[in-house]
């Protein structure tokens, strides 16, 4: 890379940086931390939520994604925006008004102490997943930009370099500053895509017409099952009736809608920025935006795939053959090497503003979890409780800085997960939250729509709800099925949390309601 580029960067982390200290100053307890005071506006905070719900994997992931497939996956975001709304109108009235630093604490009100503990782990467990896994993504393009390979080892050192960076700005500005980051980041993105999709397409004229690219899209070729095979590589629309595709239209209508649905009301990594709006109505509005917004971005990433797949298709054979068997840095490779200097640095800020934008957002999340739900109630439950505002101020940040190093520490795991389990990158970013949704969602809606449920049952449901999932991975089902049954069986990661929702929630439900919330 260029002088000019490096300077482009250096001048986007140290913004990034001084922000972050800047808002460090205007946090003087741990409701300022962790929910900005609840005085956040609506439209920055629906801009921040978009930038949580896009992540790296949308960056690298969906170019990925459109040059293997079509556009199937965009009725996942169709799913996303009937989720939000189901979420703005029975979940988040409750969540809000119950006025807990976080959502868990809404279970410990319900079912007492040690369930509140008990989920609240649950979800630092799966965010060690989710977030790693998304890190690791924005990894490939960094190890691309600066070593111009994804080997495991340059992998490892852009892991430890996006980790460090985004802990530094994370623990100092809290959830205030990181929404105003999260903004800027945003807007990043949606410019750098913008961006680089005018100039693939200008890369195919005068050459190719616009009728010529529709053409040879219409006639495409898509991976299914390992496998290239003709298709079309606009379709948006999969009627098919079958489990074992993701993307079909029972799939994003009802697997994705009920995926979304825990996602939005279980998961303090995204209900944190709702809880930071001035009043539930302007919370649900935000939600529900940030997903309508989504759906337009992630089709930007998705058409920069298939425009690439046009142009390696008939230009250049020889760089098709290259990303035919693995295509996950296919938009890192185009920016290193066909975005001009200048340019090229605002594309990897782009690159830098989808990576932080989500990483960040869960270290904050985790550390709010941690410290309100664990940290501080155990202080207390020793004798050695933390009662002023300045030593619980010093204790988040701490907080903030541990979760920081773990999760870099995890997302190397996921590289190794990632390879293993055979998965594009979106599908397995999105599947290993499955985890610990399916265990929270049945614990959720028990807690919030029936009087049912005890600290026995909750616990019960939460470890039920992750086995269930763990059955469904096609490395567990597939070999159990094909000797039970004599053939395998497979069902594709949308109803993964559908299911395991509901078997957590039956288990929730049989048992009985406490006497007391504190029993």
């Amino acid at each position: 890379m260029s002088i000019i580029d490096w300077i482009i960067i250096a001048l986007f982390l140290s913004l990034l940086v001084g922000l972050g200290f800047r808002f460090s100053r205007k946090n003087r307890n741990l409701e300022d931390y962790f929910l900005g005071g609840r005085s956040m506006p609506t439209w920055m905070v629906a801009l921040a939520a978009t930038g949580t719900s896009i992540s790296a994997g949308t960056f690298v992931g969906s170019p990925e994604l459109g040059f293997n497939t079509n556009l199937t996956y965009l009725m996942l975001c169709i799913g996303a925006i009937f989720g939000g709304l189901l979420v703005a109108w029975l979940f988040l009235p409750k969540l809000y008004k119950a006025g807990t630093i976080t959502i868990y604490g809404y279970i410990g009100d319900r079912f007492g102490e040690t369930s509140k503990r008990w989920t609240s782990v649950m979800f630092l467990l799966g965010q060690l997943f989710t977030s790693g896994s998304r890190l690791f993504i924005a990894a490939i393009a960094v190890s691309v930009i600066l070593y111009g390979s994804i080997q495991f080892q340059f992998l490892m050192y852009s892991i430890i370099i996006l980790g460090v960076i985004s802990t530094i700005y994370t623990m100092a500005g809290g959830i205030k500053g990181l929404i105003y980051i999260d903004t800027i980041q945003i807007l990043l993105v949606i410019g750098t895509g913008l961006v680089a999709l005018g100039m693939v397409y200008a890369s195919l004229t005068p050459d190719f017409s616009f009728s010529d690219i529709w053409h040879s899209l219409t006639h495409g070729r898509v991976k299914v099952g390992g496998e290239w095979t003709a298709g079309s590589k606009l379709q948006v629309v999969d009627p098919s009736l079958r489990f074992d595709v993701p993307y079909n239209l029972i799939g994003a209508l009802i697997g994705a809608t009920v995926f979304k649905v825990v996602q939005f009301s279980t998961d303090h990594e995204f209900v944190q920025r709702q809880l930071t709006c001035k009043s539930v109505k302007t919370a649900g509005v935000s939600l529900v935006y940030s997903q309508i917004m989504s759906l337009p971005i992630v089709l930007i990433f998705l058409s920069i795939g298939l425009l690439l797949w046009v142009k390696y298709n008939a230009i250049d054979p020889s760089g098709l053959c290259g990303f035919s068997s693995d295509a996950r840095d296919l938009f890192p490779q185009y920016i290193k090497n066909s975005i001009p200097v200048g340019l090229r640095g605002l594309m990897i800020v782009g690159v830098l503003a989808a990576a932080l934008s989500s990483f960040n957002s869960a270290i904050n999340s985790m550390a709010s979890s941690f410290t309100a739900d664990l940290y501080l109630p155990i202080k207390r439950d020793r004798g050695h409780e933390i009662t002023t505002a300045e030593a619980q101020m010093a204790s988040s940040k701490k907080m903030a800085a541990l979760m920081g190093a773990v999760l870099t520490a995890f997302a190397i795991v996921t590289a190794v997960m990632q390879q293993a389990s055979g998965l594009n990158l979106v599908d397995f970013a999105t599947g290993v939250m499955c985890f610990s949704y399916a265990g929270m969602g049945g614990v959720f809606v028990c807690a919030l729509f029936t009087k049912r449920g005890n600290t026995r049952s909750v616990v019960a449901a939460l470890v039920i709800g992750l086995l269930v999932v763990l059955a469904m991975q096609p490395y567990v089902l597939g070999p159990l099925s094909e000797a039970l049954l004599g053939h395998k069986i497979s069902i594709a990661w949308t109803w993964w949390t559908p299911i395991g929702s509901i078997i957590s929630f039956l288990i929730c439900y049989a048992g009985k309601g406490p006497k007391s919330v504190n029993n």
